[in-house]
């Protein structure tokens, strides 16, 4: 069975839920959500217990991960190993961003 997903639907369901995380798709091995953070916005998230990563859609900022920053921007691909700090700043365009973990978000905890 094909498991397909639209962007422009994601978006939508995202807004709907008022949430800045969807996630759209949960499997053992793996889940997958939208995050979306505003413009000058805070991401408040802390450390996973799974490894993560996550594939910048549109927007602009920068991300810490443990002691380094990066800018990030459309294209932009990061990954963050399990139970490393690190957050989003700076965010001069509004962040869209496609997340991954592995195995499953929570799996570990």
């Amino acid at each position: 069975m094909i498991e397909a997903f639209e962007s422009g639907e994601l978006v939508a369901r995202q807004q709907e839920a008022n949430r800045p995380y969807l996630e759209f798709l949960r499997k053992n091995s793996m889940s997958a959500g939208l995050y979306v953070l505003a413009a000058n916005g805070v991401d408040q998230q802390k450390p996973h217990s799974e490894d993560e990563a996550y594939y910048v859609v549109s927007g602009r900022g920068v991300i810490r991960v443990g002691e380094e920053e990066s800018p990030v921007h459309s294209g932009s691909f990061i990954f963050v190993a399990a139970g490393v700090e690190h957050h989003f700043h700076s965010i001069s365009e509004e962040l869209t961003l496609l997340v991954f973990f592995a195995p499953a978000e929570y799996a570990k905890a």
